[in-house]
């Protein structure tokens, strides 16, 4: 991502009603950091096109990787389909 404030993230798709799929962005952030999915949208607009930008964002402690150290996107997908995440929604 880039933000000074995020020690990573990982994207996953999830169900959206109007577009089939929309962007839901779990971030890391740095120990002793403090930002918010507000600020961090604004900061990736000036950066991404428009369509690329999650409405959807939750704050994880850590982003799952498999046995060779990518993200697990399917263990993050199954968080949120099992509610396990905390999602803010915002526009």
């Amino acid at each position: 991502m880039g933000h000074p404030a995020v020690l990573e993230a990982a994207v996953i798709g999830v169900p959206d009603d109007r577009w089939d799929e929309r962007p839901l962005a779990c971030v890391v952030l740095k120990p002793g950091a403090e930002v918010t999915a507000v600020e961090l949208r604004q900061w990736l607009s000036e950066r991404t096109a428009k369509f690329w930008l999650p409405e959807r964002w939750s704050f994880v402690s850590e982003v799952p990787k498999t046995s060779v150290g990518k993200f697990d996107k399917k263990v993050l997908r199954a968080r949120n389909t099992a509610g396990e995440l905390d999602v803010e929604t915002i526009a």
